[in-house]
């Protein structure tokens, strides 16, 4: 990692250049396109000579589209026909405005539409205004972004860690943008686990979706990964991104590995879906925590109301307030089919979803719940270590889900408990202080794979979380304590003595009444007409340790002890 940290610094430091010119909060506005132009020149330093000559062949002929020529003569599924690279740029200072926007424009298509989302147009008038725009090419032609020096997964912590620091200098939040990567490296790891014999099938083609892709730092690592267990096998990765350079970063470096680039769509994946009725063999995101979705209520609402399961929120809508659930909806709506293979799914989330909603009529976190377990779709819920993530300290949990679930997990749900699995980082990343090791990732694998109870794991059947909220009456007296009854002869309930009760699915509701409720009130029955079924994953519940009461002699010493010492202080005081 030490080419990542020396060019991150490196680049960070042509930052300085800008300072008195431009606001800190604008930085990324410059660096980020430079760096994203610098590593597509370095990749296409090699053979640019070769496309040009190509080029000039082409010009005589009338083949209209020359980008599928040039492509393969750069070896890439992008070129740039232009006679400029940053080498020539600086060699010719008085002229580099000009020079640099058809430098830019000699770029074919796809890697075009790449540099666009950064709108550096408007800066390179400003920075030429300002005597800066060579001075700051220049720096970036200095630094070696080469594959073959940088590969695509150290150029993915090199953006992060660029797009941390702008972050953090402007005030902005910088996780939305990425999931730390040994978090992705946990998911990706249990989300092939069971495929391996598979993965290593020669030849073999499989797909992943990331619906909230940021600088695709999930997909690269499943790439990766995959690549180490079967170099012949293939991972096509799609994804979609609300972030323009986010977004643009993600597409740049799947070009750069010759990935179909036109996988990556830009746009809200909520309110509009560039991959409708697409499929995925597996899928993965971190969904920004805590994200009000009212901007998009309305297409929403009317998706749940008009198409119901037919659509992807047929399962319920979580309160307006925080959108994690339908992220998670929309990333069942595109699993495989069981007849045709069938996927499995990991998502980040925070603590929320475990518990959030509450049963009742209209469709809500709770009936989602619900809808995932009782159809079996929950393998497991990790809960990870405190701040792992760079912009918040909070509990967070990995959701496993699967349409096709090995036979002995069938019916079960397994609880693990990893918040003890990391080490101190020797220096903070915003509020990331904790890391998993790759130890810490291989154990918590093995304990997924094993699927045994033991300290860290719970295995539990699906009813276990589910649970009939019940509305308890009690009858309403007259003066004299008389019960009132109705036409019907029947008690007239007390609205103001109701309360409810929530009873688990695994315990008969009357036999419940009988033990806890009628011992107390023996005039109380329930309103089944209002009983709701509600589903909550309580990790706490679960993973409960009893800690027994320290002892009236104990608690006496330390009184005693600590009396003698604020006796001592005063006497010393008053003297």
């Amino acid at each position: 990692m030490k080419n990542v940290k020396e060019s991150a610094n490196f680049i960070w430091s042509i930052a300085d250049i800008l300072r008195g010119d431009y606001k800190q909060s604008d930085y990324g506005k410059i660096i980020l396109p430079l760096t994203v132009l610098r590593r597509l020149d370095c990749v296409l330093e090699k053979s640019k000579e070769e496309v040009l000559k190509k080029f000039e062949q082409l010009k005589a002929t009338n083949i209209e589209n020359l980008d599928p020529i040039l492509n393969k003569t750069a070896g890439y599924n992008f070129h740039n026909r232009s006679n400029f690279d940053f080498n020539k740029l600086i060699a010719d200072p008085n002229n580099i405005a000009s020079n640099l926007r058809n430098y830019i424009n000699g770029f074919s298509d796809d890697a075009r539409e790449i540099i666009e989302q950064f709108e550096f147009e408007n800066q390179i008038n400003k920075l030429d205004e300002n005597n800066l725009l060579f001075m700051v090419v220049k720096r970036f032609q200095e630094v070696e972004l080469h594959p073959d020096i940088i590969s695509s997964m150290e150029m993915g912590y090199m953006f992060e860690e660029l797009i941390r620091k702008f972050a953090e200098i402007s005030n902005e939040t910088a996780g939305e943008h990425f999931t730390p990567r040994e978090v992705i490296k946990l998911m990706v790891n249990i989300l092939f686990l069971f495929d391996r014999e598979i993965l290593t099938t020669k030849g073999i083609t499989k797909t992943m979706f990331d619906c909230c892709a940021g600088t695709g730092g999930i997909l690269s690592v499943a790439e990766e990964y995959l690549h180490e267990l079967n170099p012949d096998a293939r991972l096509e990765v799609f994804g979609q991104e609300l972030n323009p350079e986010s977004y643009a970063i993600c597409k740049s470096d799947l070009l750069i590995k010759g990935q179909n680039a036109s996988n990556i769509k830009k746009g809200n994946s909520i309110s509009e879906d560039q991959l409708s009725n697409q499929t995925f063999d597996y899928l993965a995101t971190n969904p920004p925590f805590g994200v009000k979705w009212e901007k998009f209520a309305k297409k929403v609402k009317e998706e749940f109301e008009t198409l119901g399961h037919g659509g992807r929120f047929g399962a319920g809508l979580p309160s307006v307030g925080d959108g994690s659930f339908l992220f998670l909806m929309h990333l069942i709506s595109k699993m495989k089919s069981v007849k045709d293979g069938g996927s499995r799914l990991s998502i980040v989330f925070n603590g929320s979803p475990l518990f959030s909603g509450s049963p009742s009529k209209t469709k809500n976190e709770s009936s989602i719940r619900q809808w995932i377990i009782e159809n079996d779709m929950l393998e497991s819920v990790i809960a990870l270590p405190n701040q792992l993530f760079y912009n918040t300290g909070i509990s967070t949990y990995v959701w496993v889900i699967s349409n096709k679930k090995p036979v002995e997990r069938k019916g079960k749900v397994q609880l693990i408990n990893a918040v003890d699995f990391f080490k101190k980082m020797s220096k903070s990343l915003g509020d990331k202080r904790n890391e998993l090791s790759d130890d810490h990732i291989a154990q918590i694998t093995k304990i997924y794979g094993e699927f045994k109870e033991s300290e860290h794991s719970k295995i539990f059947d699906n009813k276990a979380f589910g649970y009939s909220k019940v509305t308890v009456e009690r009858p309403e007296r007259d003066a004299k304590g008389k019960i009132i009854v109705d036409k019907k002869g029947n008690p007239k309930p007390d609205s103001s003595l109701r309360d409810t009760e929530n009873i688990p699915l695994t315990m008969d509701i009357q036999e419940y009444m009988d033990k806890e409720v009628l011992p107390h009130v023996p005039d109380a029955w329930v309103d089944h007409s209002k009983t709701n079924i509600g589903y909550e994953i309580n990790f706490t519940k679960f993973f409960y340790q009893y800690k027994p009461l320290r002892s009236l002699i104990d608690i006496r010493n330390d009184i005693v002890a600590i009396e003698q010492e604020t006796d001592g202080l005063l006497k010393e005081v008053i003297g």
